[in-house]
């Protein structure tokens, strides 16, 4: 199990694939506050509820200054079907490795249906624009996730 992040800590750097395989960097969002969230998988119903919220918001974030990114361990070819079928409107990255959503905290074990299994935990993070952990949620649901955000972030 990796070690979860808090409120206060340092947010992990990474550079990551994107639907593309353009390299994209946590630092280009320095300046800026960016959510960075991590889904277990592209075109499965949770996740694609999740990621049509943070479409369907993305202009009201980003005219608040907030940035998305989405990660999951698909490879850039599903990430860029999943944009393509979606609409998605932002950059989705690609972790095949687990490497990133690992130092992130978001995987490791968790609760499935009864069971304890390893896998992806569905988490946000907001990222403040000095690379700080705003916020870390965990187990976090793909329904009214992005709203309770707003609310939070009083957009």
């Amino acid at each position: 199990m990796s070690d979860r992040l808090a409120v206060g800590d340092p947010a992990p750097d990474f550079t990551l694939p994107d639907s593309d395989g353009n390299r994209v960097s946590l630092a280009d969002y320095r300046g800026r506050k960016v959510i960075v969230y991590f889904y277990p998988a592209a075109s499965t119903p949770g996740c694609t509820k999740q990621a049509c919220d943070f479409r369907d918001n993305l202009g009201e974030l980003g005219e608040a200054g907030v940035d998305v990114i989405g990660i999951s361990p698909d490879k850039p070819a599903k990430l860029a079907k999943f944009r393509d079928a979606e609409g998605l409107n932002f950059p989705l990255l690609s972790d095949p490795e687990r490497e990133v959503l690992t130092a992130w905290g978001a995987f490791g074990e968790k609760q499935m249906y009864g069971k304890t299994v390893t896998g992806v935990i569905r988490s946000t993070f907001l990222v403040d624009a000095d690379g700080t952990i705003e916020q870390a949620l965990y187990n976090v649901r793909a329904t009214g996730h992005v709203a309770k955000l707003r609310r939070d972030l009083r957009i």
